[in-house]
């Protein structure tokens, strides 16, 4: 009883006007309306007020709390009369109102930050008109950007008079400006460039920060396939060196080795430590990414398969890499393999659980019980946690089945768990 007897009464109070306030704040509202020129004053907020009841029975702390509201700065308090059969004729608060915007400012200490977005109206009416929409839709991400604002128009100006421009990032010269500064302002860049480009420059077919140099059309750092040769009697290179090598993915394309077979796998100590077999070739790269291999026709002549984690992502990613060479066969995650290392079992940190279209009856069946939870909750079981010999033993195994015609390649992907 003591404690409800303290308790403070769920009634409007000086604070709750502030938070009210400071919350429309913090949705932009009030900044959008300075870009599109809308008048939001006088501004009225209503109040919870106390019941009768509670005026009677809590009269001292009623009038203690009316007098909070009056003494309030920077607004006034609209009073509405009622009279009560207990105590008379009364008056008691049922709004607040800011009549000018300085008012309200002043209430909630923001006048130092509209001065400044005001600057920022002001410079993007006179430069980039066409961005006034977005300082209203986004003001708050706006005044975040305001020490940049100025160097950001500058970028602008100069993608619209070079557009799609073929260079480097690295290689624009802008005074004042480097190109890291660009680099790190990708994502508004490619925000206002899509409002103010023209659309025959700009690459629609991408998106994303990732690929803001193929969308707005600047060279970009070439993908590049890593890949071992695992047949000693096949060299690219002279000498008896291990045949790590790195290639662009057109250079790549081009090569045609002697090789016949392929292997995928996401472990970058799977691909140093595979063991050599005749006619193939191993490819560090990365999962879900398979744009450095689409060029490679050769590839197509090869028997593929794809060593990834026994897990969702696993399984998303062979399913996406069937997309591009449909005849990949899986290695290494079947349930035989799976239920083998149980001792080696670990979580999944953020499984996927949406359809796959391209895995085979018994993988989609596994992976049903991946996503599902049957055998255990978000279960993963990492390929660099099989055991060498268990992976010798399929080798063989494989090689018995297969017939020694054709090529050899085993493609490796750095697995990245990403877009589930």
């Amino acid at each position: 009883m003591q404690k409800n007897k303290n308790k403070r009464p769920r009634w409007t109070h000086p604070s709750d006007i502030r938070t009210q306030l400071q919350k429309q704040w913090q949705r932009g509202g009030i900044l959008s309306a300075l870009v599109i020129g809308k008048n939001l004053f006088p501004k009225r907020l209503a109040i919870k007020a106390p019941s009768a009841t509670e005026m009677l029975e809590q009269f001292e702390t009623v009038r203690a709390w009316i007098e909070a509201l009056r003494t309030m700065p920077h607004c006034r308090v609209e009073m509405r009369e009622f009279k009560h059969k207990n105590l008379g004729k009364n008056t008691v608060p049922q709004a607040i109102y800011f009549d000018c915007q300085e008012d309200l400012l002043a209430f909630i200490g923001k006048h130092a930050e509209v001065k400044r977005f005001m600057a920022v109206i002001e410079i993007t009416e006179k430069q980039q008109p066409a961005l006034l929409a977005w300082l209203a839709k986004k003001p708050l991400r706006a005044l975040a950007l305001l020490a940049d604002w100025s160097k950001l128009m500058q970028v602008l100006s100069w993608m619209q008079t070079h557009p799609r421009p073929g260079l480097y990032l690295r290689q624009i010269s802008i005074p004042g400006i480097h190109t890291k500064f660009i680099e790190i302002h990708r994502g508004v860049l490619a925000e206002w460039l899509d409002l103010t480009l023209p659309a025959n420059a700009i690459d629609f077919n991408v998106s994303g920060v990732s690929q803001f140099a193929q969308r707005y059309g600047f060279r970009d750092k070439p993908l590049l396939v890593r890949f071992r040769l695992l047949d000693p009697k096949i060299k690219l290179l002279p000498g008896n060196t291990m045949q790590d090598i790195s290639l662009d993915a057109d250079s790549f394309a081009a090569l045609n080795p002697a090789v016949s077979q392929v292997f995928i796998t996401e472990n970058e100590i799977n691909f140093l430590a595979f063991p050599a077999m005749k006619s193939s070739l191993i490819i560090f790269g990365k999962g879900y990414g398979f744009e450095m291999l689409h060029k490679a026709h050769w590839l197509r002549q090869c028997r593929i398969y794809y060593w990834g984690d026994i897990d969702t992502h696993g399984f998303a990613i062979l399913s996406q890499l069937r997309s591009h060479f449909p005849e990949v066969k899986s290695l290494l995650m079947e349930r035989k393999t799976l239920l083998a290392f149980k001792h080696h079992w670990g979580k999944e940190d953020d499984p996927t659980k949406r359809e796959l279209s391209g895995l085979s009856a018994a993988e989609q069946g596994l992976y049903d019980d991946l996503r599902n939870h049957c055998l255990q909750e978000n279960l993963r079981l990492e390929q660099e946690k099989i055991a060498y010999d268990w992976i010798r033993a399929v080798l063989r195994s494989e090689d018995k089945i297969n017939t020694e015609t054709g090529r050899r390649i085993f493609i490796h992907f750095q697995g990245v768990k990403t877009g589930a």
